[in-house]
C-alpha cells in the first residue's frame, strides 16, 4: 500500500491556489487540504491511475477503506472525504472532469460526532443566570447572548472590537477564520442587553470584552464564565461555550431557516460543515417518531 509521500496529483496546485485566492482560507487550512490530497495522489499513483479524473467510484471506496486500515480515526477519514469532495467540485467547475466519484458516498455513522446542543428551555435558564445589576453580571449576560443569538465562535467573541456592534442596524461585524469578515444579525433581547452594557461599560479600549491585562478576554476566561452559569442554571450535561453555537444553528434549522443563510451566519467556508446540523434535526425527528408513534 502507498506511503505518505509527495505526489504530483494533477491540478492540486490550481485547487490550492483557488482556496487561497477565491475562498480566502487560512494557510494552515490550505496545508491540511494539501496533506490529505497528496496522500490520495500517492494512492492513485500506486494503483497506476493516471490522475483524479480517471478515478472511479470503486477507487474512492478502496481509498477510504485503506485509510481505515491505516488506523485513521473516523474524524480524520471524514476530513479526507470532505477534502476530496471539494477537490472534485473544483475539477468539475473547471471542466477538468465530467465525473465526481465522491457522489453517493456518505460518511458512515459515527464519522462525524453529532454536536451537543441545549434545548430552548435550557438556553432561557442560562440567559437568566447572570445578575444584570452588577458590572460583571451584565458582561456575562452579553457574552451568553452573543454566543447564542449570533452563533459566534469563542475566539470570535473574545476578540470582538469595541466598534464591532452596530445597534442601529442590529448587526455585529465578525472577523472569522482566515481573516474573513462577515456580518451577523442579532435580536431585540440581545439589543437590550447590549445597550445597557454600552451605557455602563467602564472606560474605552480596543475590545468589547476586556481581560485583566487590558487586552481581550482569553478563550479560557470565556469558558470559566460560561461554566459558572451552566452550574448555576442546573445544566449538568457535558457542554462548552461552543455548545451555544451548536444550539444557535440547530434551533434555526429546526424552525425552518434556510441552510445557506445559516452557513453565512456561522461563517462556514463549505456548506458540508453546516449540513451536520441537518443530521441533528433528522436524529431528533427519529427520536420523536420512535417515542410517539403507536407502532414500534
Amino acid at each position: 500500500m502507498p506511503q505518505q509521500r509527495k505526489s504530483s496529483l494533477k491540478y492540486l496546485g490550481e485547487f490550492l491556489d483557488s482556496l487561497r485566492v477565491e475562498r480566502h482560507l487560512a494557510e494552515n487550512t490550505v496545508r491540511s487540504y494539501e496533506r490529505d490530497l497528496t496522500l490520495y495522489g500517492a494512492f492513485l499513483a500506486r494503483r497506476s491511475i493516471p490522475g483524479p479524473a480517471d478515478a472511479s467510484h470503486h477507487d474512492l471506496r478502496a481509498y477510504l477503506g485503506w485509510l481505515a486500515e491505516r488506523g485513521l480515526a473516523p474524524r480524520s477519514r471524514a476530513r479526507n472525504l470532505s477534502a476530496l469532495r471539494s477537490f472534485y467540485r473544483f475539477l468539475k467547475m473547471e471542466e477538468r472532469t465530467e465525473q465526481d466519484p465522491t457522489e453517493g458516498i456518505e460518511s458512515p455513522k459515527g464519522w462525524k460526532k453529532l454536536p451537543r446542543f441545549l434545548s430552548s428551555e435550557e438556553v432561557e435558564r442560562l440567559l437568566s443566570s447572570p445578575d444584570r445589576n452588577s458590572a460583571s453580571g451584565l458582561r456575562d449576560a452579553v457574552l451568553i447572548e452573543m454566543l447564542y443569538d449570533c452563533g459566534l465562535r469563542v475566539s470570535e467573541l473574545a476578540t470582538l472590537g469595541a466598534d464591532a456592534v452596530d445597534l442601529e442596524s442590529m448587526l455585529v461585524r465578525v472577523q472569522g477564520k482566515g481573516g474573513k469578515e462577515r456580518y451577523v444579525p442579532f435580536g431585540e433581547e440581545a439589543l437590550e442587553v447590549l445597550r445597557l452594557y454600552g451605557e455602563r461599560r467602564d472606560g474605552g479600549g480596543e475590545y468589547l470584552f476586556r481581560g485583566r491585562s487590558g487586552g481581550h478576554l482569553t478563550r479560557q476566561a470565556v469558558w470559566k464564565i460560561i461554566k459558572r452559569h451552566l452550574e448555576a442554571s442546573g445544566i449538568r450535561q457535558d457542554v462548552s461555550p461552543h455548545t451555544l453555537r451548536h444550539s444557535f444553528a440547530t434551533h434555526l434549522l429546526n424552525n425552518g431557516a434556510d441552510l445557506r443563510a445559516v452557513q453565512m451566519m456561522l461563517g462556514h467556508a463549505d456548506i458540508s460543515t453546516t449540513q451536520i446540523y441537518t443530521h441533528v434535526t433528522r436524529e431528533r425527528l427519529k427520536k420523536v417518531h420512535r417515542k410517539y408513534h403507536p407502532r414500534p
